[in-house]
């Protein structure tokens, strides 16, 4: 699973640590950002579930429509990600026995 970290914002405050990657078992990427300093529950967190995101403009997209932009994406991270997420990944023994959906 690949992990980078970005600068999240939202209009009037900033997350310097924010995370974009690709979960090969999901088959999604990913986006997590600000933090609750006491439950460490996500304010931002997109990418959760099996195929949400199938493509790194998905993700992106679903970001801007809850007031969110990624700034600080380098080409290297993207064409890491995308290299990453290219491949074929089989479904996984949960999603063979029926149990992940």
């Amino acid at each position: 699973m690949s992990r980078y970290t970005v600068l999240i914002t939202n209009g009037m405050t900033t997350d310097e640590e924010g995370t974009i990657g690709y979960d090969p078992p999901l088959r999604t990427f990913f986006l997590q950002a600000f933090p609750d300093p006491e439950t460490d529950e996500c304010a931002l967190w997109l990418g959760a579930f099996l195929e949400e995101y199938p493509t790194l403009e998905s993700i992106i997209e679903a970001a801007r429509a809850q007031g969110y932009e990624v700034r600080g994406l380098t080409k290297e991270m993207i064409m890491a990600m995308l290299k990453e997420a290219g491949p074929l990944h089989p479904p996984s023994l949960g999603e063979r026995l029926g149990i992940v959906r």
